[in-house]
């Protein structure tokens, strides 16, 4: 059972732990728990009634009504008011919903629902990465076990394959090339996977090596197709060479190709970064990029 302060549940539904104080006391929403050193506390319940609240009000309705509904009244309207809303934040809310119940059908079908309605670029950027923000938080507080990311990780992996797979374009002979790989002892893929379906949307070449690539093995390949591109996605970085090193090592063995990285760390990489090597922040700046390849090649 997941244990969160005021603070956690302000930072997770978004809502001021003000109000949430104020709708504890006032209309008795929240129903906190207490530690065996007097510690306040509140549940997986609680987040997950806080979340469907939350919703609600925000479409109007009063926190004076809401709490005197039940459980099941108040899922019932906010599975109503679901099937019509293209909120973005209450798509994530529902799927982090999901995750904490560990119920993986209705992870898939809210999954399912989101790319239907929005499409599945903007359900990526606009609901997919709000979410894993939301799955950083119940890491740093301890609400969520390795079992929930792996479960949902490989539902939002196997969408991603499959978009990627969808896309039928052929490449023109003269597109460029890009390769993509993670660094040795590197295996959030996730983001990486989202880069390589826009590449293959846009119609560019694309060499996808996949997780934990020795550097040995990234040469050999590099040899044979000679990419234009490399990107990779720096997460977690569990390299024993230093940050600054594999950059450089990148950048010297690589000298004549642009290296593109994403990801957690590669904010770092900015600061010392070797002429070749770029930083991608956003999905916005990754199109900027590719609009710009495009304007040289009509120039």
């Amino acid at each position: 059972m997941g244990k969160y302060s005021i603070k956690d549940l302000e930072k997770l539904s978004g809502i001021k732990a003000h109000t949430l104080r104020i709708w504890e006391q006032r209309y008795g929403v929240l129903v906190p728990l207490r530690s065996d050193g007097n510690i306040r506390y509140y549940s997986d319940d609680e987040l997950k009634k806080i979340l469907k609240i939350g919703f609600l009000n925000q479409l109007g309705h009063k926190i004076s009504k809401l709490a005197h509904l039940s459980e099941k009244e108040i899922s019932d309207r906010v599975e109503e008011h679901s099937q019509h809303n293209t909120s973005y934040a209450a798509h994530v809310d529902n799927l982090v919903v999901a995750m904490i119940e560990m119920n993986e059908h209705k992870f898939e079908t809210e999954l399912s629902n989101c790319i239907i309605k929005v499409g599945f670029e903007n359900c990526f950027t606009n609901i997919i990465h709000p979410f894993f923000t939301k799955v950083g938080i119940l890491w740093l507080t301890g609400n969520i076990n390795p079992v929930q990311e792996h479960l949902i990780s490989n539902l939002i992996r196997q969408k991603l394959i499959v978009a990627i797979d969808n896309q039928k374009i052929i490449p023109l002979a003269n597109r460029k090339k890009f390769m993509l790989f993670l660094p040795e002892n590197e295996w959030h893929e996730l983001g990486l996977l989202f880069y390589a379906y826009i590449i293959k949307k846009n119609g560019y070449k694309l060499f996808y090596l996949g997780q934990s690539v020795p550097l040995l093995d990234l040469k050999k390949v590099f040899s044979i197709h000679d990419p234009d591109f490399l990107m990779t996605s720096l997460l977690s970085f569990n390299s024993e060479t230093s940050l600054s090193d594999f950059t450089g090592m990148l950048s010297q063995e690589f000298k004549a190709k642009k290296v593109l990285i994403m990801g957690k760390y590669a904010n770092e990489v900015v600061k010392y970064a070797p002429s070749n090597i770029q930083f991608i922040e956003t999905i916005q700046s990754f199109n900027a990029f590719l609009s710009d390849i495009d304007d040289m090649k009509n120039n």
